[in-house]
């Protein structure tokens, strides 16, 4: 058998090679017309088509693509929450829209947030362009982020008085900390000036300069000096970050 394929494999070059014995030229144009090298029939004949996927394979990730899809809100499957709608609240706090979000694009959020489908999908944004590159593999990667504050009926930093804060609408999450597969944390507080992760924490903050209207960080005031406020103002025309 090896005989025959090495013989069929030598009369097909020949008859490549018969098709024109014009020496090369750099500027010979219909050179890539003639001058064909013929695959190895030997090594077609050897080589093996992928294994199929297992019924059983195949099954468990219908179930896995559905559970997905059913846990999908703001009509995206990389949001995974509940959907909640209009989330009543005192006065004029209160969400429209509004969905309570467990994980992003497989990163876990410590605690579920309630906010609006748009801060939602500008979360997303931020996470898949900033924050997972800006990490990249250190600690087997992006595992979690810390959520100190969503959803709340209140005033602009807890000042009585003050114009309601974003939060009161929805539209603003707090984020303390990253965490990694391997259980360590880069957090905001001890990171943004560290020689470790001052880089990395800088790079996640510039990122949500354009997906969020005010971007707040620990350069903004002591207030923030743990946390990033990432928000999707509705009055603002372009992003406010400090």
């Amino acid at each position: 058998m090896k005989g025959i394929v090495t013989s069929i494999a030598m009369f097909l070059a020949s008859a490549v090679y018969a098709q024109d014995t014009r020496p090369l030229a750099r500027d010979d144009a219909a050179v890539a017309d003639w001058f064909i090298v013929p695959p190895s029939i030997q090594a077609i004949a050897q080589s093996r088509r992928p294994e199929r996927r297992t019924p059983a394979v195949r099954a468990a990730a219908a179930e896995q693509s559905e559970a997905l899809a059913q846990g999908a809100v703001c009509g995206d499957i990389a949001l995974q929450g509940d959907r909640i709608g209009t989330h009543a609240g005192p006065g004029a706090c209160g969400v429209e829209d509004a969905v309570r979000l467990r994980s992003v694009s497989g990163v876990l959020l410590s605690t579920p947030a309630i906010i609006d489908c748009t801060t939602a999908r500008a979360l997303r944004t931020w996470l898949d362009d900033g924050l997972l590159p800006a990490v990249g593999s250190e600690g087997g990667g992006v595992a979690s982020i810390r959520v100190v504050a969503h959803y709340a009926c209140r005033a602009r930093n807890n000042v009585a008085g003050a114009r309601l804060s974003e939060h009161a609408s929805g539209r603003a999450i707090d984020i303390a900390g990253i965490g990694l597969r391997d259980g360590q944390e880069i957090t905001v507080l001890t990171g943004w000036n560290s020689n470790d992760d001052s880089q990395q924490l800088r790079r996640m903050w510039r990122a949500a300069c354009g997906p969020f209207g005010t971007v707040l960080g620990p350069q903004a005031n002591q207030l923030h000096r743990d946390h990033f406020h990432f928000d999707t103002a509705r009055y603002r025309s372009g992003s406010y970050c400090r």
